[in-house]
Order: C-alpha cells, then sequence, then structure tokens
C-alpha cells in the first residue's frame, strides 16, 4: 500500500515537473522579432534631417517628444498597417499620442529608443 502511495505521489510530481517546464517559455517569453533587427543604441544626438533620410518601410525613424526611436523592425507588425508611416523620417508625435494606442506600445518604446533628437537655439 505504502509503495502505491509513493507511486502515484512521484507519478504526480513528476507530471506538474512536464507541465512547468512546457509553460516556463510562454511565461518567460519576449517578442524578439520585434528588436532583434534593433541594432543602433543611443548614438545620437540625430537632427531633423538626418532622421529625415530614414523614410521608408525598410528604414524608418521617427520622433516622439524630442527622441528619436528606429522602428524598421516593428513596421510588418504595426497592428495600424501602413499607418505607421505616415510620419515617417519625422516628428510624430501628434499621431503618436492617441486613443489609438494602448499602455503596452508605451513600455516598447524603449526598445527602439536610439537618442535624442538635436534642439537648436536661434
Amino acid at each position: 500500500m505504502v509503495n502505491l502511495v509513493w507511486s502515484l505521489v512521484l507519478t504526480m510530481v513528476l507530471a506538474a515537473l512536464i507541465s512547468i517546464s512546457f509553460l516556463l517559455p510562454i511565461f518567460n517569453r519576449t517578442n524578439t522579432s520585434v528588436t532583434a533587427n534593433a541594432t543602433v543604441k543611443e548614438e545620437g544626438p540625430y537632427s531633423r534631417a538626418e532622421v529625415a533620410k530614414h523614410n521608408t518601410s525598410t528604414d524608418l525613424w521617427i520622433i516622439l517628444k524630442d527622441k528619436v526611436y528606429d522602428v524598421t523592425s516593428f513596421v510588418e507588425e504595426h497592428p495600424g498597417g501602413d499607418a505607421i508611416l505616415n510620419n515617417a523620417g519625422a516628428d510624430s508625435t501628434e499621431g503618436f499620442f492617441g486613443p489609438q494606442h494602448g499602455t503596452k506600445v508605451f513600455e516598447m518604446l524603449d526598445d527602439f529608443y536610439i537618442g535624442e533628437l538635436i534642439q537648436y537655439s536661434p
């Protein structure tokens, strides 16, 4: 009887461990496809002219509140489709901060940050 109980306990523990090993990747998963292509990190500051050169779906930088972001790797995954290209290579602050973006997008911004925008004083 004792052997049967221990066999059942051992079976249940092993089943739980196996289940957990399959679930851990789900809980620890990060969206590496989005950030894997972002190779430039914080090399700025950048001028508006420099940002303007990056205005295509294969090379896309935007400005948000005087910070520069390389969002090239996110273009294909953007839930709004080509709307991400509306201000390609320019200031996207006004279009970005609206009801269309949930809180998750603000958490993702750091992954795309590459530097500050140069502020010219007259």
